[in-house]
């Protein structure tokens, strides 16, 4: 039997406001609540930091993927289950999304949005068939739906596309959607 695995992007900095913090405790104790295992960039500050010791301390498993140059920058975080330092962002994007069954992303800076985009890309271009999830924090990501919802009024994007992104301020019922769209596919994962 498989460990359902989540991707979380986040950011490497708290961000300003506590509800921050609190969605990527929530998001990482669930992981290890469940069972599952949490894939993530390999850090120990900021919000990755946070998701990372929550899921920890839950009982899960956790795999975190970090760029040789980055371990000093992003303080590599020595308690995980593995660590993979890596050469570049281009393996450790890779590895990442090979070891995950869903993806998730909270609040974060350029780095956060980057990664979301290219595994949106690589979804809806066939890549691969995992579930995405945007987990809107206190309206966070609010103007970024607006933009995309221009993007499709102005026909650079389709329906089909925006709602390959499952977009919920709750983490419980965002990561539960993303387990069930993944388990309705496979039954070789531990249940809910």
């Amino acid at each position: 039997m498989s460990t359902f695995s989540v991707c979380v992007y986040c950011g490497s900095r708290p961000g300003k406001l506590p509800a921050y913090t609190e969605a990527a405790q929530a998001i990482g104790t669930e992981i290890g609540r469940r069972g599952w295992q949490l894939v993530y960039g390999g850090g120990r500050a900021g919000l990755m930091g946070v998701v990372a010791d929550a899921a920890l301390a839950a009982g899960a498993t956790a795999v975190g993927v970090i760029p040789e140059s980055l371990m000093g920058k992003e303080l590599g975080h020595h308690g995980l289950t593995e660590l993979h330092v890596v050469e570049t962002m281009h393996e450790r994007k890779m590895m990442m999304a090979e070891r995950s069954d869903a993806f998730i992303a909270l609040p974060g800076g350029i780095g956060t949005f980057e990664e979301l985009f290219e595994v949106w890309t690589w979804r809806q271009l066939g890549y691969h068939d995992k579930p995405l999830g945007l987990l809107n924090v206190t309206g966070y990501y609010d103007a970024l739906l607006g933009f995309l919802a221009h993007s499709r009024e102005q026909g650079f994007m389709t329906n089909s596309q925006t709602d390959l992104l499952h977009v919920s301020d709750d983490p419980l019922a965002l990561l539960q959607r993303l387990a069930e769209h993944t388990l309705g596919r496979s039954s070789d994962y531990r249940q809910i």
